[in-house]
């Protein structure tokens, strides 16, 4: 077999990860229609995430966020998309790249993605400071990427 010097499989997870871009950029400026919902899954020590000690301290690995009713201030950017969401009735901030995320739902439509995490583009990224790094924030710790089961989501 030949060795793959265009690597395919990262162009497919890159153009997957558009989808799920596309899909909070839609929601960010349009809302969500009808019943579509997002599970949005993420491993919560790659480069690039931020999020209150408090919820890495009860998600030290993986989390998984919902949005659908409530949620605030949705940011969608090339890289990675913000929001603020409630957990105990504490409105918290989330800084999530895309290359952190391993799993998008819409059970609405039964659609969904699963993703690798990009452990070598996070590392190169993770050299340059984020913005919020720029303000001050601690980063957060590296680790290793894992693919998390969506099936649960899944109808059969």
């Amino acid at each position: 077999m030949s060795l793959d010097l265009f690597q395919y499989d990262r162009m497919v997870e890159r153009a997957m990860r558009g989808v799920v871009r596309e899909a909070l950029t839609k929601a960010s400026t349009d809302g969500l229609p009808g019943q579509h919902h997002f599970y949005i899954s993420f491993r919560t020590t790659f480069p690039g995430v931020h999020i209150s000690d408090a919820l890495r301290a009860r998600f030290p690995e993986d989390m998984t966020i919902v949005l659908q009713h409530q949620y605030w201030d949705l940011s969608v950017f090339k890289e990675s998309f913000e929001v603020t969401l409630s957990f105990s009735g504490v409105h918290e901030r989330l800084v999530v790249p895309y290359i952190a995320i391993t799993g998008f739902v819409d059970p609405s439509v039964k659609f969904g993605l699963q993703f690798r995490p990009d452990v070598e583009a996070a590392q190169a990224k993770s050299d340059a400071p984020s913005p919020v790094q720029a303000l001050g924030k601690p980063a957060a710790p590296e680790g290793p990427g894992e693919v998390v089961a969506l099936d649960a989501f899944r109808k059969k």
